[in-house]
């Protein structure tokens, strides 16, 4: 393997742990409606765990409520419990052929709460990615020991991991101040 090829897997491990992030935030929940909100409710569709948005459209027409019409009414049930089971902390409005979650308005205690969450996935995605450097390094100190790139090479590997990693850190740092704000809006 050559240097050029490792740098290219480990900056796709990044990436990875970027989109993880992105996801992870999503779910995160902010004054607004989001349908990613429900994201990782799952309901037992015939004996499977299935994403809500697959037995149902989930819409969000208003700013703080996001309706659930599901594609088989006798999914309401089911769909309504999985939502009071998650933590989300929403309370369903079933009318019988759809559910309405009202989205309330955040305390400020609660944006607080929600502001330190973002900032633990960020820091865990950072230390991800620095994982990911040194392991990057470690396989380039080794492709050195055994004599397949010379000591120049080795050391602009090291620097080209690094500068990855500074870029890939910006990003995760981007992306929180992005979800913080967003959090902290009233």
């Amino acid at each position: 393997m050559d240097v050029k090829t490792l740098l290219t897997t480990h900056e796709e491990k990044m990436d990875k742990t970027i989109e993880a992030l992105k996801r992870s935030l999503a779910s995160i929940r902010t004054g607004r409606a989001s349908t990613s909100l429900l994201n990782r409710v799952s309901v037992d569709y015939y004996g499977t765990a299935t994403p809500v948005n697959q037995v149902a459209n989930v819409s969000a027409p208003e700013p703080r409520l996001i309706t659930i019409v599901p594609w088989e009414r006798n999914m309401l049930g089911p769909i309504e419990r999985a939502i009071l089971k998650s933590d989300l902390g929403l309370n369903p409005n079933n009318d019988g052929t759809m559910i309405r979650l009202e989205i309330p308005q955040l305390t400020e205690e609660r944006r607080k709460e929600l502001s330190k969450k973002v900032s633990k996935e960020a820091e865990d995605a950072k230390v991800v990615i620095r994982n990911i450097r040194r392991d990057g390094n470690d396989a380039i100190k080794k492709l050195e020991k055994q004599k397949e790139i010379t000591e120049d090479e080795s050391k602009e590997g090291q620097t080209n991991i690094q500068k990855l990693t500074d870029k890939k850190i910006k990003a995760v740092d981007e992306i929180k101040e992005k979800k913080e704000k967003e959090v902290m809006e009233v």
